[in-house]
């Protein structure tokens, strides 16, 4: 666990940029809130390591199913045209996935999706009906 890291504390330092959907058995997930890909979500690993590389092979495979069964979800309930997968961390050295649903007749179809555009932002309501959609497909 790191004090400085959004993921290990969550709280305020999570809440800026995500909200808790729940917890799979070796990740917690998030809904991002910048929704110009409608379904977003961040799947962060339990444990604080940087790297893939710092799991152990069972570690992995764990990890690894956590993030199918999400893009899973994603698919059943966005139904995207594709799904990018992303791990940065330069800033942030927790261990974590973007899981962005890309559509072909809308943002930045082609491209590779911006970290944060800053563009969508929804209402209450409608982050807690998409984090509620989630649950019911990830059995939370």
């Amino acid at each position: 666990m790191n004090e400085n890291c959004a993921y290990c504390m969550e709280g305020e330092l999570v809440n800026m940029f995500g909200i808790k959907i729940g917890e799979l058995e070796s990740s917690k997930v998030y809904l991002f809130r910048e929704q110009s890909h409608p379904g977003r979500v961040i799947v962060a690993h339990k444990k604080h390591v940087s790297e893939i590389t710092d799991l152990t092979k069972e570690e992995r495979a764990l990890y690894m199913e956590d993030i199918a069964k999400v893009a899973d979800a994603m698919h059943k309930i966005f139904h995207p045209d594709k799904v990018n997968y992303g791990a940065y961390g330069d800033t942030g050295s927790h261990l974590h996935f973007h899981l962005v649903p890309k559509y072909e007749d809308s943002y930045e179809w082609g491209s590779v999706f911006a970290m944060n555009p800053e563009q969508v932002t929804l209402t209450d309501e409608k982050y807690e009906e998409m984090i509620r959609k989630y649950q019911e497909e990830l059995n939370l």
